[in-house]
């Protein structure tokens, strides 16, 4: 009884060395993902009054967990009985990110002029308020959807010939690291100036390191925030064009001789335009009638 006892210890052990191994790899494959997805997020959870910033990160990282909790399981059931079907989702996933990117940047060129200059804050009721942050949540979970699935798929990828039981295991940490990993850098991110001050009103000195560094935080954070805007807005597409180069088979031999990520983000570009287009063009019938 006492080797069998033995023998069942020596089995789990190979089993966590073999998931460990793979984790490592399936980290590899999802990094490119996986820096799309904080740049996309970040800039979704930016916006909030200060004293909004933590509880709405916080609400999107559970709705991402809930995501991952829903699409792990049916990732594994769908690769074994109906496997073409990711490649459905896949598709119809990457079809929503090009429409995000695509009209973010309608917005910014044919928009951004026509916009007057108010120098008034508008005034909005708490009502109003708790409505447009629940709004920008639950875009921001939609958007978080569709990246987790591709950031699950490409991580079950890299471990589809192995057992069913390395399989869970591996997809499973990414998936968690995932999501801890993503939210914790962009919680980090929202709160530079709040930890700038605090470096600022540690030293009573005129100049000090920690006012040095506390300033740098306070004046890079709207610069930060700008920028994540524009990456995540880049990622949208990219992420898009890259989910249609593979899973295509016409466009993945498409212009091979573009470099990956040309190719990418003009197939991302013009999907998204067309589906923009279509979506535009229902919007108006809609309005007509």
């Amino acid at each position: 009884m006492a080797s069998g006892f033995f023998a069942l210890l020596d089995d789990i052990a190979a089993l966590m060395d073999d998931v460990a191994v793979m984790s490592k790899v399936a980290a590899k494959k999802t990094a490119g993902i996986l820096g799309d997805d904080l740049a996309v997020n970040a800039e979704k959870a930016s916006g909030f009054i200060s004293s909004r910033e933590i509880p709405v990160l916080w609400a999107i990282a559970k709705g991402s967990f809930i995501n991952k909790l829903i699409i792990l399981p049916i990732t594994f059931l769908l690769s074994h009985f109906f496997p073409v079907a990711i490649v459905i989702i896949l598709i119809l996933g990457g079809l929503f990110l090009a429409y995000e990117g695509a009209e973010k940047i309608y917005e910014f060129l044919f928009h951004r002029k026509h916009k007057t200059t108010d120098l008034t804050m508008p005034v909005y009721t708490e009502a109003e308020v708790l409505s447009m942050e629940k709004e920008k949540i639950k875009s921001a979970i939609l958007t978080d959807f569709i990246l987790s699935v591709e950031i699950i798929i490409i991580a079950l990828g890299t471990v589809i010939e192995e057992p069913l039981s390395t399989q869970i295991a591996v997809v499973s940490i990414i998936a968690i690291l995932a999501t801890v990993g993503v939210y914790g850098i962009v919680a980090l991110i929202v709160r530079m100036d709040e930890l700038g001050l605090k470096l600022i009103a540690m030293s009573s000195k005129e100049r000090s390191i920690s006012k040095w560094i506390g300033n740098i935080l306070v004046k890079a954070l709207p610069k930060v925030i700008k920028s994540l805007s524009i990456i995540g807005t880049i990622a949208l597409i990219l992420v898009s064009g890259g989910i249609f180069a593979h899973n295509i088979d016409f466009l993945h031999h498409f212009a091979e001789q573009l470099p990956s990520i040309v190719k990418e983000f003009l197939l991302g570009l013009v999907f998204g335009f067309v589906v923009l287009g279509i979506v535009t063009l229902f919007k108006k019938m809609l309005g007509k009638k």
